[in-house]
Formats: C-alpha cells, sequence, structure tokens
C-alpha cells in the first residue's frame, strides 16, 4: 500500500476509533430509561446542542452536493445558503424556545409524535401514527442520501468499492448510536462539527491560494463562462424562490429540533443560536468557495471532472499531505455520519415510542423500550443502505427530497402549534396529510408544466408548505378550535417564556 493511502487510513482510523470510543462513553454514562436514550435526559450545553444540530443538519451535502452545485452552475448556489441561513436564524427565534417549554408541558414528550399527540390530546392515536409514517417514510429515504455520500467517499478516494463504503459508513455510525444513544450522537456531532468547520476553512483557503489568490481564480472562472459570477443567471422569479424556500424545511426536520428538546435549559437557547449561526454561516461559505475555487482548478489542471459532486474530494488528494488529506476526508465522513446518527435514532425512537409502544407493548418497561429501539437501529440502517445502492444516486436530489417531505409535513404544524392557540388535533392531521402527500405527488407524480417536472419547476416545499399551512387555518376553524385544556397548556408555555 503507498504512502498516500498508508496516512489516509492511519487519520480514517483514529477517527473511527474516537467515534466509538465516545459511543461506549456515554453508554456508561447514560441513564438506561427511554428519556436518557432518546433525549440525553434534556441536559445538553448550548455548544453541544448548537452544533450538534449543525452537523446533523448539514450531511454530506455540505462537503459534497452544495460544492458540486456552485461547480456546476456558479453563484446562483448561493440563495439555497441565503435561504437556509435564514430558516435556521427563524428556527432559533420561533421555534426552540417554545418546544422547549412546552414538551415538558406536554406531559414530558420525548418524540415530535409525542409532542403532537400530548400538544393536542389526540386519544385516537391518529397524529402520532401518521406522524410517525412520515418520520419513518422520509428519514429512510434521507439516510439512504447520506449513504450514497459515504459510498462516493470510499471510491474516489480509497479506491474501495461502492459496497463497501455503504457498509463500512453506517457500521461505524450504528456501533456509535447503537449504544451510546442521543448522548453520544450529540457528542460525536459535536466533534465533528468542528472537524467540519476547519475543513470548510482550509480548504477553500490553501486553493485559493494556490490558484494565486480570490482575483486570479475569479478571473479564471469568468474566462471559463461570465454566467458563472452571475446569481440571476438562468434564474426565473419561481426558481429564485425556489432556492430560497430550503429554509423553511427547518422547522419541520425532526434530527434538527430535537436538539431543542434537549437542550439544558430554554435560557441557554441564544447561547446556542450564537454559536450555531457563526457555524453555519462560516461552514456554508467555506462550502460555496470550495465548488468556486475547484471550477478554476479543474480547468488549471486540464483534469476530467466527471462527478461535480466529488470537488472537495478532488482538493483533499493533490493539495494536501496524507495525515491532512486523512483529516479532511475524516471531515466528510463527520458530516455523513452525524446525519446518518441522528436520523437512525429520531427513526428508531418513533418506531419504539410511536409504533411498538403503542400497538405491541402498552407497559413496555424503560429497559425493553431501550432494547427495542436499539434492533430498530439496526434495521433501518440496513435498509438504508439496500436503498443506496445505486452509486449514480444523487446526494442533493436525495437530500432535496426529504427536506421537502419533512418541511411540508411538519414545519406549517410546528410553528403554528407553538405560535397560535386556535390550532386544534383536526387541523393538524389535516395539514400533515396534505402537507406530505402533496410533496410526494409533486416529486413523484409525473405531472408537469410547460415541458417541464414540476418538482424541476418549483421546489416541492413550496406548494407543500402552502397547502398545509391552509388546511391547518381552514379546518381548525371550521371544527370548532382547541379544548380548553389545551389552551390552558398553551397560556403556561407563554408565562414559562416570559419568565
Amino acid at each position: 500500500m503507498n504512502g498516500i493511502s498508508s496516512g489516509v487510513l492511519i487519520s480514517l482510523g483514529a477517527y473511527f476509533l474516537v467515534m466509538i470510543g465516545i459511543g461506549i462513553y456515554a453508554y456508561f454514562k447514560q441513564a438506561n430509561d427511554s428519556e436518557g436514550y432518546m433525549l440525553g435526559g434534556r441536559n445538553l450545553g448550548p455548544a453541544v446542542t448548537a452544533l450538534s444540530a449543525g452537523a446533523s443538519d448539514m450531511s454530506g451535502w455540505l462537503l459534497l452536493g452544495l460544492p458540486g452545485y456552485m461547480y456546476a452552475d456558479g453563484v446562483v448556489s448561493a440563495w439555497i445558503a441565503i435561504g437556509l441561513t435564514t430558516g435556521a436564524f427563524l428556527n432559533y427565534i420561533i421555534v426552540a424556545p417554545r418546544l422547549r417549554v412546552y414538551t415538558e408541558i406536554a406531559d414530558n414528550a420525548i418524540t415530535l409524535p409525542d409532542y403532537f399527540a400530548n400538544r393536542f390530546e389526540d386519544k385516537s392515536h391518529m397524529l402520532r401514527v401518521i406522524s410517525a409514517l412520515v418520520i419513518i417514510l422520509f428519514f429512510t429515504v434521507y439516510t439512504a442520501a447520506s449513504l450514497v455520500g459515504g459510498g462516493k467517499l470510499f471510491v474516489s478516494s480509497l479506491g474501495l468499492s461502492y459496497g463497501t463504503g455503504l457498509w463500512v459508513t453506517a457500521g461505524v455510525v450504528v456501533a456509535y448510536t447503537l449504544f451510546g444513544g442521543f448522548l453520544a450522537v450529540s457528542m460525536t456531532d459535536f466533534v465533528q462539527g468542528v472537524i467540519m468547520l476547519f475543513a470548510m476553512i482550509i480548504v477553500p483557503v490553501v486553493a485559493f491560494t494556490d490558484l494565486g489568490g480570490i482575483s486570479a481564480t475569479t478571473n479564471a472562472v469568468r474566462n471559463i463562462d461570465p454566467n458563472l459570477l452571475n446569481i440571476t443567471s438562468g434564474m426565473t422569479i419561481i426558481g429564485i424562490i425556489s432556492l430560497l424556500a430550503w429554509g423553511l424545511g427547518y422547522f419541520g426536520q425532526p434530527h434538527i429540533i430535537v436538539r431543542f428538546m434537549a437542550i439544558r435549559s430554554v435560557k441557554d437557547v441564544p447561547t446556542a443560536r450564537n454559536i450555531g449561526m457563526s457555524w453555519m454561516i462560516v461552514s456554508l461559505l467555506g462550502s460555496l468557495m470550495t465548488g468556486f475555487a475547484g471550477r478554476a482548478y479543474v480547468q488549471k489542471t486540464a483534469m476530467t471532472l466527471d462527478d461535480p459532486e466529488t470537488i472537495f474530494l478532488v482538493f483533499t488528494q493533490f493539495l494536501f499531505t496524507p495525515l491532512v488529506s486523512g483529516f479532511l476526508l475524516a471531515a466528510i465522513l463527520a458530516a455523513i455520519m452525524s446525519t446518518i446518527s441522528s436520523q437512525l435514532l429520531v427513526v428508531s425512537s418513533s418506531l419504539t415510542k410511536d409504533v411498538y409502544k403503542l400497538f405491541f407493548d402498552r407497559d413496555a418497561s424503560e429497559s425493553r423500550q431501550v432494547l427495542v429501539g436499539r434492533i430498530s437501529v439496526v434495521l433501518v440502517a440496513v435498509v438504508s443502505i439496500l436503498l443506496a445502492s445505486d452509486p449514480d444516486s444523487s446526494v442533493l436530489s436525495l437530500v432535496s427530497h426529504a427536506w421537502a417531505g419533512f418541511g411540508a409535513a411538519f414545519a406549517p404544524l410546528v410553528v403554528f402549534s407553538l405560535t397560535w392557540r386556535g390550532m386544534n388535533r383536526n387541523g393538524a392531521v389535516a395539514g400533515m396529510v396534505v402537507g406530505a402527500l402533496t410533496v410526494i405527488l409533486w416529486v413523484y407524480g409525473g405531472f408537469e408544466y410547460n415541458g417541464m417536472a414540476l418538482n424541476d419547476w418549483l421546489y416541492a416545499i413550496v406548494p407543500g408548505f402552502v397547502l398545509s399551512t391552509i388546511a391547518i387555518f381552514v379546518v381548525s376553524i371550521m371544527t370548532g378550535g382547541p379544548k380548553p385544556s389545551v389552551s390552558a397548556k398553551f397560556k403556561e408555555m407563554e408565562l414559562n417564556l416570559n419568565k
């Protein structure tokens, strides 16, 4: 094995050992009950909350999908970053403090379906079941998208097979998630977030330096195609709205907002917001600049790049020493694994609390629930591997579909359940169903507008979010508003926020 491969393997091996070590540590530290395994005992500090939310949010999309988009289409890709930054900031302002308070008031809800059922006092379990199905469906696709990134990494950088990449990536994630639960996921996310931040600073800085600086790189890109520097090139108003609308999805992403449920205190939210937003802005800028410099670098070196989503990998191979290259590859794995672990835990929590306990064993002990949660982690991972078996899958495309699904099904429901006292259970069910079905039909229904697939013309989250909002308001008003006891809990939340 050559020196480069040995250096890379040393760095990757050290990274894997650290992740598994954290999982073992968390296994002995956390309480062996469902709240401990699935929510870390609601005791996360602001820094861990912020970086855990950011790392689980961005996934391999940050280092593969977004640089690839910038490489292929130029600065129009910045619209996504603008939308995401705006959405994440509003998520911290609107959702984070209210959800932290209300989930405790709502009978100490541990999962998002738990919260929906308790918030609306739904004795029929309809809300819990539908929301659990949405989580299981879209998160399995989302997890598969992250695994595609892992497979591509092993093919492009280590010369191993795509299938090996899938199984190794999933295997390490399952190991620390299986044993350490939410605490391990959050702690590893924190470490992974730090690694990702350094990578997003180091790679573009070194790349621009190699190309002669920002001005020289910009001129090189301009010579390739001046339109790559035009933020409105080829864009319509609908197209810009579609890209900005990615920000709407933040309000409904279970693996992100579950961090708000687990933060130590509502007083820690502003600190978490400042840390999280700083991390996000630097990371997104670094990701975009990596793709931008990549276009000039490929032109300069006259290499052939078949897949734009591998431009970050190109830089790790040609601009850095073996050990640093291994560290940067670990950053990609960090992005991928942080998201996979969060998603696996959310799905397993939902399968445990909202399926197994509800339908099969209502008196399940705490230890039995933790065991079922661990089994669920393994099962969901295997299904996701099977879905990710196509090496030609696009990370950005798969992520966009799952992101839209959650954004449309859950985002209006979460926001209005925390801000509008007049919302009731019927409105919640209607909004969730309408939002999810709209995205599914919009993406997979085969419909077209002016010769374009609907999702290519307008991102599915836009009609899904709008129609879900309308359904919530119309159905809630038509069916008589909330129960008095629900209004009382809502008032209690408002009082606690103002303390």
